[in-house]
């Protein structure tokens, strides 16, 4: 199988590097690990060992036949054919406790944001998910206040999960090797509920939209009472959205909610 550009695929082939993911997972017998894009099945083959249950979702028809010979004689181990970012959550991870559920990958980069946000809106329907992404990408993840890499899906990021970034992983670990570095972050629920998303999402989607411009002049777009939000919140209007923190955004979250 040779991998193809259209879907991003990378696939792994370091020893160590698959090690030390599974090791990240800390996974249970009694777990169920949710694998999104296995590939060729190198990292698949060690989340086996640990007598988990796998459920791999693989976009690529040509490699399903490919994990079903071999894992053929694994009972524990299932492959759906379905895109991650629109397969049925329920069908996927039924009614397994959170405690029990892990999700693990190496992310295509084009889509590493997309995929962030779908598992925002999974609530704390997991216990960790361990994700190898573009490591530009991990580091706008988990950037703290005032670093320019700070941005929309940060804090929308940060808010749903507790984050870290665990190792940097060179591009000779997979085939073909791209051109960037990538590396494996580990995202840990925080329980918020999907409402306090769902009204996080278009503010800071209007607070972000340009990143040199002053947090008010952004939030008029949002708002024609910006001003009044922002002093009721006591931020100083003349911040920028990349230097607040968590904690000020749900204030003026809580501004907007009583202004109303």
């Amino acid at each position: 199988m040779r991998p193809k550009r259209s879907l991003g695929q990378n696939f792994l082939r370091d020893d160590d590097v698959v090690r030390r993911i599974v090791a990240s997972l800390d996974i249970l017998p009694d777990d169920t690990v949710v694998e999104i894009g296995p590939g060729r099945g190198v990292l698949t083959e060690r989340l086996v060992e640990t007598g988990a249950s796998i459920v791999a979702v693989e976009i690529d028809r040509e490699l399903i036949p490919v994990l079903e010979r071999r894992f053929a004689d694994k009972d524990k181990f299932q492959v759906i054919e379905a895109d991650f970012l629109t397969v049925d959550v329920d069908a996927v991870i039924g009614s397994i406790p959170p405690e029990r559920l892990k999700i693990v990958g190496n992310l295509p980069y084009y889509i590493s944001t997309p995929i962030i946000q779908r598992l925002i809106t999974f609530g704390a329907r997991f216990d960790r998910a361990v994700l190898m992404l573009q490591r530009e990408v991990v580091e706008r993840l988990t950037a703290e206040p005032g670093n320019s890499h700070r941005g929309f899906i940060t804090v929308l990021t940060e808010n749903s999960f507790k984050t870290k970034h665990l190792f940097d992983v060179p591009p000779e670990a997979f085939f073909p090797a791209p051109k960037v570095w990538s590396s494996v972050m580990s995202l840990i629920p925080t329980g918020v509920d999907i409402s306090d998303h769902a009204k996080l999402s278009p503010l800071l989607s209007a607070a972000f939209a340009q990143k040199r411009k002053t947090i008010l002049n952004n939030l008029k777009t949002y708002s024609p009472n910006a001003g009044e939000l922002l002093q009721l919140s006591g931020i100083e209007p003349i911040r920028r959205a990349e230097t607040l923190t968590l904690a000020e955004w749900k204030q003026l979250c809580s501004a907007i909610d009583q202004y109303q």
